[in-house]
């Protein structure tokens, strides 16, 4: 082996060992934060239990009722994963005996023997049960350290902006850079361990570790939904009860619905998220390793070439590093109007250095050039370095487009949100129209931005190009992950802030903290549906060579594919309808129960009983494990159902159909929400005259943008993210089991074999 073959070897695992030791880092100094207080509970002169804020006294007995709050937030996280986790384990075996059993049995193809499928059976359902293993260990240490880290973020919050801002940002980051580094190391130690066994077969090897992605996927499309119906459930509970009804704060500890409310922000928007983006790394590195396995690169066994989507990750988590350190040490937000421009400059920086570093990985990887094979070409493709630099670098900059235009569409600081708060003045309907109008209106730049990033990545490498152009998407992952966590954080710490009763100006910076997060998580679910995209496609690319699919088959005036494109474009409306059904029925029952604890309960609304917060966790547990399982077999099994019954090439239909419309979907059904949100928010911190004549809290416009956020929520909760997993999993689905599909009546599958022409 050369000393150029060692590098990769050694800075892959290297980059992401510092990635862990830094995350380590980050845990210990939000470990430093004191939650020792005096009393664990808080008595009133006359021996009884108070709720409300003006009752409390002292400042133990506050960072006591924090540690306290904080201690049943992360046993209700803990308790619901655990739960998800033996379902998942379920699906996991029928799953992997599923892989197994349908690639074992497929005949042989040309040049290929029965044992080649064997292993490629068996190696494909070990790699499809590491990959859903990692995804479950990255969403449940990002749920730990969030759980951790929101009293703490609460009690700094009383010292000001800036400790606070640093303690979420830091939390934030140490899930950021656990998962990135985490999910690289995992799937680079899978490719060595699996090169002993394949040798020299590069093509073999890397198909068996396209299950790697799958799995990822796999566990992330239940994570995201039924975290998503967990979360929104409470959420929809406590706000239409508590705020509408009852007119009590946000995360007052009188609403029954409170504790299961900020238990959802962990396993929805903590641990489903980080399966999400654990899953997009995955299946883009896995797209890029698959074409370049066919390419030049894998014919001459070049190992530094082949590993650059490898390298390129890991070089994006030191650049990372860097980036983060400005965040929490050197320059953070000291003030309100500073938070927002710091999350954004840590994008803003982290992409500006990726630039030149991706440039010289190129340079210094790839060969100066290679060719690839093109479907329906004769002749391959021929590939220059600075080609790829180009592709990253559409999707680096790409990202950044789409998080910025993010924003503007969804932070109150910018024109869009402020004439979403406006039209509450006419009530909740005009409300709604604006929100819905404003969220179609945030498809175009997303639209034009990936439509670009395929054309320019196609144009010089080919789906290479495409896998990499998402892999450029990502390549700032650590950030994009920190800056997400940071917000469920924050939001997590304003209500932890109200029920511990710190004080109306604690609670001010932790909304304050809560809004800036809103807008950073619509951002990365930005990131996120866009690298969807991108990794969809290539994976599709991938797809149709493995199923033998030429140019002429694959077009639209084709009947089978046109057909399976329709029925694609309607898989995300089936899908979303499920998922928001499921969050309807589950917040019905938990209205219900809220309704009832505040007419049966004495002493509940006065702050002298104590509501029963654990049947409302009860209720969003087990409406979330019930509801998730429908619409993950409807993912699940239509790429399977497709396949076999209709064939290869209405699967190829299917699978653009659900790409284009589900992009769309997602990016309107996020900003939405996103939108709506930050409405509310808009009018309750009443930072400007326009929003103090909307206001205050508890008037008409708070009421209709109450309402307006309600409907949201599970928009940008529930269905919006999960359908960026939906177009993933499919896509990566069909490429492990296409093999199987083809070894159906070559491709036609079993329903239109009845209609060949003899």
């Amino acid at each position: 082996m050369t000393v150029g073959a060692l590098v990769p070897i050694f800075l892959i695992p290297g980059a992401s060992i510092l990635g862990v030791i830094f995350a380590l880092w980050m845990w210990q100094r939000v470990a430093a934060i004191s939650m020792v207080g005096g009393q664990s509970t808080i008595k009133g002169a006359n021996g009884r239990e108070y709720l409300l804020e003006e009752e409390q006294r002292g400042d133990e007995e506050v960072v006591a009722k924090a540690a306290e709050i904080q201690e049943a937030i992360a046993d209700g996280s803990a308790s619901f994963l655990n739960t998800e986790f033996k379902y998942i384990g379920v699906f996991m075996v029928i799953m992997s005996v599923a892989i197994f059993s349908l690639l074992s049995t497929v005949v042989p193809e040309e040049g290929r023997t029965k044992a080649d499928e064997t292993r490629n059976g068996v190696f494909s359902t070990i790699a499809f049960i590491i990959g859903g293993i990692t995804s479950l260990v990255c969403g449940y240490l990002g749920m730990k350290i969030a759980t951790f880290a929101n009293a703490r973020t609460a009690v700094e919050a009383r010292k000001g902006i800036a400790p606070a801002f640093m303690c979420a940002f830091r939390a934030g980051a140490v899930m950021g850079f656990l998962l990135s580094s985490l999910g690289l190391i995992t799937l680079f130690l899978t490719l060595a361990i699996f090169k002993q066994v394949y040798g020299d077969d590069w093509v073999g090897l890397i198909e068996a570790i396209t299950g790697y992605g799958l799995g990822g996927s796999s566990i992330a499309l239940f994570g995201r939904v039924g975290g998503g119906i967990y979360t929104k459930a409470a959420d929809v509970g406590a706000d239409l009860v508590g705020k509408v009804e009852q007119g009590i704060p946000e995360d007052d500890p009188r609403n029954p619905a409170v504790i299961a409310d900020n238990v959802g922000d962990n396993v929805g928007d903590i641990a489903g998220m980080g399966a999400d983006l654990f899953g997009s790394f995955a299946e883009a590195t896995c797209a890029a390793l698959i074409v370049s396995s066919v390419s030049s690169m894998g014919d001459n066994h070049d190992f530094v070439g082949m590993s650059y989507p490898l390298v390129l990750s890991a070089a994006g988590i030191l650049v990372c590093m860097g980036t983060t350190l400005i965040a929490t040490d050197l320059k953070p937000a000291k003030v309100v109007s500073e938070i927002e421009h710091t999350l954004k400059m840590q994008l803003i920086i982290s992409t500006t250095i990726m630039t030149p570093v991706a440039y010289m990985l190129g340079a210094c990887f790839l060969p100066a050039t290679f060719t690839l094979p093109i479907s329906g070409q004769t002749e391959p493709k021929t590939v220059e370095q600075w080609h790829m630099f180009v592709t990253v670098c559409v999707g680096l900059w790409g990202g950044l487009l789409i998080g910025l235009q993010t924003e503007y569409f969804t932070s109150n600081r910018y024109q869009p949100v402020q004439d979403v708060s406006d039209a509450c003045r006419t009530g909740a309907a005009t409300n709604i129209i604006f929100g819905l109008a404003l969220g179609y209106k945030s498809t175009i730049i997303p639209t034009i931005v990936i439509a670009i990033a395929i054309f320019v990545g196609n144009t010089f490498a080919g789906m290479y190009g495409i896998a990499c152009a998402a892999l450029g998407m990502l390549a700032t992952l650590a950030t994009g992950l920190a800056i997400d966590a940071y917000g469920p954080i924050a939001d997590n710490a304003g209500g932890i802030a109200e029920m511990a009763g710190m004080g109306e100006d604690v609670r001010e910076r932790t909304d304050a903290l809560d809004a800036a997060g809103n807008t950073t998580a619509a951002i990365g679910k930005g990131f996120a549906i866009g690298s969807a995209a991108l990794v969809s496609l290539a994976l599709f690319g991938a797809y149709v060579v493995r199923a033998k699919i030429d140019m002429m088959h694959s077009s639209i005036l084709d009947p089978k594919v046109f057909a399976g494109l329709l029925y694609g474009a309607m898989l995300p409306y089936w899908f979303s309808a499920m998922t928001m059904k499921s969050v309807g029925k589950a917040a019905l029952e938990m209205v219900e129960e809220v309704r009832r604890q505040f007419n049966t309960i004495p002493g509940l609304m006065e702050g002298t009983a104590r509501p029963d917060y654990k049947r409302c966790v009860e209720i969003s547990t087990q409406a979330s494990l019930t509801e998730m399982i429908p619409p993950g077999c409807l993912v699940m099994l239509s790429p399977i159902a497709m396949g076999a019954l209709f064939g290869t090439q209405a699967l190829a239909g299917m699978l653009t159909g659900a790409l284009v419309s589900g992009v769309q979907l997602a990016v309107s059904m996020s900003n939405t929400g996103g939108a709506w949100d930050n409405a509310k928010k808009y009018i309750e911190a009443g930072n400007s005259p326009h929003a103090r004549e909307l206001g205050p809290k508890g008037s008409d416009c708070h009421k209709a943008a109450v309402i307006g956020d309600t409907v949201g929520d599970p928009l940008k909760d529930t269905s919006g993210p999960s359908l960026n997993i939906l177009v993933k999993l499919m896509a990566v689905e069909s490429l492990v089991f296409a093999p199987f599909f083809y070894n159906i009546n070559h491709g036609q599958g079993l329903v239109f074999q009845f209609f060949e022409s003899k």
